[in-house]
């Protein structure tokens, strides 16, 4: 059965109409392909209340979602919690804090799960057999992870210098793991020329406008879990910059189909200061973004030089009053601890990067001490360990003894003290 609410795909340039099959860029201008719907069909039909009867899953917003049948791939991903942070609020000197979790999505802990269930949905209903995605390591998982569940043939391209957690975080499925001598923006083009020769699907090219729709549901559920309200400030990592522009189309058609109420509302982006193409732009005044040709930072799975969307990420920041900033290897480090110290939750790298770039958004004032911001925490931490070593400190060993616990490690006299 067709989904009578997901009409076309639309170029984000010029608004050419073309059908809903494996193509991502205009053939008129190479802009690029999204995914369009009939709102005026939509408005009514789904309500609150039709939203909430539904399971648990990103699937609850499935006529926002760019397939045509029930989904078959990934159908427990999403609903993440959105924890209230309020001792990292205090450490960041902000009124009102609030985490939206992706470090436990189903099946990869990453947010990455979203996009690649629509992406893998979709590609079964246009009958593609194997599916692939060049990734800086969380798309990779999730591509190996649900392409096995649905018996797929998969391949995932990576850069050779990825953490090892994510490298047997793919190759565990089974999957074709290839890793490319070379950054991220090297690996995209092979794959592109790859999907032009066999036919592939991937996700992150050919099947790209109905992947990115996907981000969008990180937003949504902020949106119903807030108690169907808007955050004043989001806070979202950036590497190709689509999720930025993803959660921002997800506030939009909620206020468009009346689900919330229209108030103010900023976007605001996180990058690691090795890889800020969009953030430098965004400073600079500019939409023009200039490429990093060596990204140099531990936050790789940022680390894409030439951002496929950072023209659109720039103008969905600056449409909503929002901002950008970077942060330091250092900074990152900084990001995770205190996240994993005061709310118990432990984020990969880019956790880092947005942790560390809302402190200093916050102490800027761009994000008011008085208001009340969301900030996205996109992968798990236990994927990029190698940030952590060294970094904090090592276990005291002591022998099975009474007398050297107290002696070396808790001495009651003392702790009576305090």
């Amino acid at each position: 059965m067709e989904n009578s609410f997901f009409s076309n795909l639309k170029c984000r340039e010029c608004g050419k109409l073309y059908p809903k099959q494996a193509i991502h860029v205009c053939d008129f201008d190479f802009g690029p392909l999204e995914a369009v719907y009939d709102y005026e069909a939509i408005r009514g039909k789904l309500t609150r209340q039709l939203i909430e009867s539904r399971p648990q899953s990103m699937w609850r917003y499935r006529e926002l979602l760019p397939i045509d049948g029930e989904p078959t791939v990934g159908r427990q991903v999403g609903f993440t919690p959105l924890v209230k942070a309020d001792r990292l609020a205090k450490a960041l000197g902000i009124r009102e804090l609030y985490i939206k979790n992706d470090t436990v999505n189903y099946p990869t802990l990453s947010f990455k799960d979203r996009v690649v269930s629509v992406a893998l949905s979709r590609a079964r209903e246009l009958g593609f057999e194997v599916v692939a995605c060049a990734s800086t390591g969380n798309l990779a998982n999730s591509v190996a992870a649900n392409a096995a569940s649905a018996g797929l043939k998969s391949y995932v391209l990576i850069p050779a210098d990825l953490e090892q957690g994510k490298v047997l975080g793919s190759l565990v499925y089974g999957t074709q793991v290839v890793a490319i001598h070379g950054a991220y923006d090297q690996v995209n083009r092979l794959c592109s020329e790859i999907a032009g020769k066999y036919g592939w699907g991937f996700v992150n090219v050919n099947l790209r406008p109905y992947y990115a729709e996907g981000s969008k549901t990180m937003g949504f559920e902020i949106a119903e879990q807030l108690g169907w309200r808007l955050p004043q400030h989001t806070v979202i990592p950036m590497a190709s910059g689509s999720l930025l522009t993803k959660i921002h189309k997800a506030y939009k058609e909620f206020i468009d189909l009346g689900l919330v109420e229209k108030t103010p509302f900023s976007v605001h982006g996180a990058q690691a200061t090795g890889c800020s193409p969009i953030s430098t732009s965004l400073k600079r005044g500019s939409d023009l973004v200039k490429p990093v040709a060596k990204p140099q930072t531990i936050a790789k799975s940022l680390a894409i030089g030439t951002p496929a969307d950072g023209y659109y990420a720039i103008h969905s920041m600056n449409q909503t009053g929002g901002s950008a900033d970077d942060c330091s290897d250092e900074e990152i480090i900084e990001g995770i601890r205190l996240l994993a110290e005061h709310e118990g939750i432990f984020a990969e790298t880019a956790g880092g990067v947005t942790v560390g770039c809302a402190k200093k958004l916050i102490a800027s004032g761009k994000i008011p001490a008085d208001s009340s911001a969301v900030l996205c925490i996109t992968g798990n931490g236990l994927k990029t360990q190698e940030a952590l070593l060294n970094q904090c400190g090592a276990p005291r060993v002591i022998n099975p003894s009474l007398r050297e616990f107290e002696d070396q490690i808790y001495q009651p006299d003392l702790a009576a003290a305090f």
